[in-house]
């Protein structure tokens, strides 16, 4: 091996250790919950529409208050420590669009474009947010047609981002709500809990899946995002007032204290 091809080995071997060792330092930060989870919200206008620019600038804080609220809420249902484990804030809003992840997707080209997206992201958030705890949230905002469904949003725990995709009208806000919340948990270490029909899973998926009878359920699941109300239907859960973390999300998100984590076993146990 050439001296410059050394040289470049070791420089990315250095990039890859730093990058290692930046993830790790986030990971046991988001899920010891000693401090609040800050999020910033960066909006984006995906279509270029007016419709779309003028949704975008009547956004505040408050329009994402009620994430922080139902993060009290469900904290204190579980016990936790610290009483507000979410600041979700509104953030500049970005004129670039992020590369699109692709639809014929394989690991390599998912890799290559979360490289692409991190890359993006870097170049691309108008403030430094003063830390590496941060979760950055890149909203694509659309106008919208009626019956047609958006991409697929994503969070990442590595780099602790996401990439959201949502209509810009104020009837879908509370929904736009529910989907940033969910990619938000996705960042902290939670998985999907969703069948590939979009139903939610048993009993994983399930806000309370120990009720009797098991249907209709009376909220979401916040990793199923879908109210079941047969072993073959559900429908999207219209705000986060009717969406809760139910214990496997809660362990995943390392919420779940001991006692909690037996009961919860041997309630599947016994099911």
């Amino acid at each position: 091996m050439g001296r410059f091809a050394k040289i470049r080995v070791t420089i990315l071997l250095l990039a890859l250790t730093g990058f290692s060792l930046t993830a790790a330092h986030q990971m046991v930060f988001t899920r010891n919950w000693n401090q609040t989870l800050e999020v910033t919200v960066f909006p984006i206008n995906a279509d270029g529409h007016l419709v779309t620019a003028d949704y975008i600038n009547g956004l505040s804080d408050n329009t994402f208050r009620i994430i922080n609220e139902w993060g009290v809420r469900e904290a204190a249902r579980h016990n936790l420590t610290l009483t507000q484990p979410l600041n979700v804030r509104l953030g500049e809003t970005i004129r670039n669009h992020p590369p699109v992840f692709p639809h014929n997707k394989t690991p390599v080209d998912v890799l290559l474009w979360g490289l692409r997206f991190r890359w993006w992201a870097y170049r691309n958030t108008p403030d430094d947010g003063g830390d590496l705890t941060r979760v950055r949230l890149f909203v694509m905002y659309y106008e919208g047609v009626d019956g047609q469904a958006l991409s697929h949003s994503l969070g990442m725990q590595k780099g602790l981002m996401g990439l959201v995709h949502a209509f810009a009208d104020s009837k879908q806000t509370q929904q736009n709500n529910v989907i940033i919340a969910h990619e938000i948990l996705h960042t902290v270490g939670a998985s999907d809990k969703y069948g590939p029909t979009g139903n939610p899973q048993f009993p994983v998926g399930f806000s309370n899946p120990y009720r009797s009878p098991r249907y209709p359920q009376r909220s979401a699941e916040i990793m199923a995002g879908r109210i079941p109300t047969s072993a073959w239907s559900s429908y999207m859960a219209e705000s986060l007032r009717s969406v809760t973390i139910n214990e496997f999300t809660a362990e995943e998100i390392n919420w779940l204290r001991p006692d909690e984590e037996n009961r919860s076993s041997q309630q599947v146990a016994e099911n």
